[in-house]
């Protein structure tokens, strides 16, 4: 552990991990430590999948299509506000350089 690291203990599956961490981060890691925890928990009360190693890798896999579907739906907002404010900034300029015309 490097001089600005502690430990941090977090539970999953009513299991305790020692993670090294910084006291700014201890805060993420913990509120990181609970979704992960309640996700896992969500899986293995289903009862469909056996073994905490599997339950991880679903609720692994669970929480990384969620992120890339988040991704993409923020990627499509992004284009599309991005073209909204190209639209703008264009209408913006027609209207000044008419101004600009009425001046002279």
């Amino acid at each position: 552990m490097s001089d600005n690291t502690k430990p941090a203990l977090i539970t999953i599956l009513d299991k305790e991990y020692k993670i090294a961490c910084t006291e700014e981060e201890q805060e993420a890691l913990q509120a990181s430590a609970r979704y992960l925890d309640r996700k896992m928990r969500e899986i293995r009360d289903r009862g469909n999948v056996v073994g905490a190693d599997r339950i991880a890798v679903m609720a692994a896999l669970n929480m990384a299509h969620d992120l890339l579907q988040s991704k993409t739906a923020n990627d499509t907002l992004n284009h599309s506000m991005g073209a909204r404010i190209r639209s703008i900034q264009e209408k913006i300029e027609h209207a000044l350089s008419r101004g600009k015309q009425l001046e002279f």
